[in-house]
């Protein structure tokens, strides 16, 4: 079964490119979002594997702010994130604390190869360190 990548951006375009590209070129299941869920628990019942969050939503920094609340979450919490973002300056100033979470940075734009890879890599990550439940 193909993994299912949940994927939130404010540029329809984007979301639409990286939809087509993941769905058709990775292989995976894509749940778009063109808006932050208004609670960290509808996140929850999607149970994505990866999720891929814009850091500015127009002039706001909404995407940290959720990303915050994502990681605060038990449920979301060990749910892998790759942070995009084309505000160089904004992810600059918490650069060390995505790296000292692990939360990898897809800066726009970027090359569609980059995009899987960076996919196919955190979810490897995610499998190779998730717990194993004994049958």
């Amino acid at each position: 079964m193909s993994a299912h990548l949940l994927i939130i951006d404010d540029d329809p375009s984007i979301l639409e490119m990286m939809r087509l590209v993941l769905e058709e070129e990775g292989g995976y299941q894509v749940t778009i979002a063109e808006m932050i869920f208004e609670d960290v628990i509808d996140v929850e019942r999607l149970q994505p594997d990866l999720i891929l969050l814009d850091f500015r939503f127009g002039a706001h920094r909404d995407g940290w702010d959720f990303l915050q609340k994502l990681k605060l979450h038990r449920p979301t919490m060990h749910i892998p994130i790759i942070l995009c973002t084309a505000g160089l300056a904004d992810v600059l100033q918490q650069e060390a604390i995505l790296e000292q979470k692990g939360i990898p940075i897809l800066y726009k734009p970027f090359h569609l190869d980059e995009l899987l890879d960076m996919v196919e890599k955190c979810l490897a990550h995610a499998a190779s360190t998730s717990p194993k439940i004994e049958a």
